[in-house]
């Protein structure tokens, strides 16, 4: 059987390994073009999580696939993404606060930070392991637990925000394709934990 799977792949693994690499790419456009919602972010990185899932263990899917699966993730992920801006917004006044030179700010500015940074790795590793029959408050609360309990997975998740950020502030057209290599990373980290 073993033989059969050698013989059926038909590509070298480095060309295995880039053709995941450029899925990953365009699939980074899929998310942003489907991140144009506002509050639809968490829908689209659901689903191209999932469509790299699909690709990384053979299965057929495309951009048909994806779409299903944002509509899909869609209907519950909107409120997630309305919650994150509200987040978001929140850590901004803290930081408003901090610069203000308002008594305590700093302290309460870094603590907003962080926090925010850490609600944006659960939610990239809710999305990682989305599935059309799961709710998105139980695969948050899910989440959360395994960024707290994977600080080793979470912060490769963190470097991956971070190419995002760099790549948009060296040239931002870099950071829609490296959206899908965020996804990935999300993908990868929860594999990782889940073989551990």
């Amino acid at each position: 059987m073993a033989q059969a799977r050698v013989k059926a792949r038909k590509e070298s693994v480095f060309g295995e390994r880039f053709a995941v690499f450029a899925e990953c790419l365009l699939t980074g456009v899929w998310i942003a073009v489907a991140c144009l919602g506002i509050v639809t972010y968490p829908a689209a990185f659901a689903a191209g999580a999932r469509h790299l899932r699909r690709r990384t263990t053979h299965e057929d899917g495309g951009l048909r696939e994806f779409v299903a699966d944002f509509r899909a993730a869609v209907r519950g992920g909107w409120l997630v993404g309305l919650a994150g801006w509200a987040a978001a917004v929140a850590v901004w006044v803290d930081v408003l606060a901090a610069r203000a030179g308002l008594p305590g700010g700093p302290f309460v500015g870094a603590v907003g930070v962080l926090a925010l940074i850490g609600l944006a790795v659960a939610l990239l590793r809710a999305a990682a392991v989305w599935t059309p029959d799961r709710a998105w408050r139980a695969l948050l609360a899910d989440a959360g637990r395994r960024t707290v309990l994977d600080p080793a997975g979470s912060f490769l998740v963190v470097c991956g925000l971070a190419v995002v950020t760099l790549s948009a502030w060296f040239a931002a057209p870099l950071a829609v394709p490296v959206l899908g290599a965020v996804a990935a990373a999300a993908v990868a980290v929860e594999e990782r934990y889940r073989h551990r």
